[in-house]
């Protein structure tokens, strides 16, 4: 029987663990991964079990407790099991992020259960060609914008190492400073985050790419492998200074990943239409879709 007892915190040394786990049992959503548990631990408190060779994940956010399905062979038993604890210490959304593998598992498992699409937590996957070449009519104002950018701004590309981490930094407190961090609850959290994976970047299954403008740091981001043929973007900032800095950081991405990568996972939109508008204009391949178990009020 499954209890609260069996959690512990996800940390640092938890790595190479997760990293075996994963190999056995592929990730497709970019919440469960190592590197964004550790990243956003401040703000969502990340635990995990491991029962059965099975890996259950928890988060908790404002003082509530949501669960993931089991990661793992399939184990009736123990998904009861999960539901029933879920049920008793959260509120009436208490499994979230659920695949559509796992759901449809769920539903044979679980007659009756009522899982409902968490359309704000989709993720956007895209073909990682497209985004480094950025063909055709689809990507026409991506392109004049990109090759704009090229033209005007004088910038040069590098990794991002221990070499030129404190500059980084720097730069993301400027980033801070644009955007209004201390105003924003959801910003200072992911400044957090961002300066985490950072200061973590040898700990760490991430790179890091950087352009500079002018021999200054004007745009960064930070990647992973997410499974066999799909890359995961996990942070993407740059400065205003320098128009369509931010497509450049995006094309040059994933111009690195390509070669190695189909697809390119960055993430969702969390319901915020003005990004949902931005990451549909670069016409997804197609959507990691995930659900909630929902009980009845």
């Amino acid at each position: 029987m499954l209890k609260q007892e069996d959690f512990r915190p996800v940390t640092l040394a938890d790595r190479a663990f997760f990293e075996k786990q994963y190999a056995q049992y592929p990730q497709v959503h970019s919440d469960n991964t190592f590197t964004n548990m550790v990243c956003w631990n401040h703000f969502a408190h990340y635990q995990y079990a491991y029962v059965e060779k099975n890996v259950i994940l928890a988060s908790t956010i404002d003082g509530i407790t949501r669960f993931r399905a089991p990661i793992g062979p399939r184990n009736p038993a123990l998904l009861r099991s999960l539901v029933r604890l879920a049920s008793e210490v959260s509120d009436n959304e208490p499994l979230v992020l659920i695949d559509r593998e796992t759901a449809a598992w769920m539903r044979e498992v679980c007659p009756g259960i009522n899982l409902i699409p968490d359309r704000n937590h989709f993720e956007y996957v895209y073909r990682a060609a497209d985004l480094a070449s950025l063909p055709g009519r689809n990507y026409l104002t991506i392109r004049h914008q990109v090759n704009k950018f090229r033209k005007n701004c004088a910038s040069t590309i590098e990794p991002m190492t221990s070499a030129n981490r404190e500059e980084v930094k720097r730069f993301l407190i400027q980033w801070c400073e644009w955007k209004g961090c201390e105003g924003d609850l959801v910003l200072a959290h992911e400044k957090d985050a961002v300066f985490f994976a950072v200061d973590h970047l040898d700990e760490l299954p991430v790179q890091g790419l950087v352009i500079r403008i002018d021999s200054a740091i004007g745009a960064i981001s930070l990647f992973e492998p997410l499974n066999a043929d799909t890359a995961l973007v996990h942070f993407e900032k740059g400065l205003p200074d320098c128009e369509g800095i931010y497509k450049a950081i995006n094309t040059e991405t994933a111009a690195l990943l390509a070669p190695a990568f189909t697809y390119i996972n960055r993430e969702s939109d969390l319901g915020v239409a003005g990004l949902r508008e931005a990451k549909m204009r670069y016409h997804p391949d197609h959507m990691v879709e995930v659900f909630s178990l929902k009980l009845d009020s």
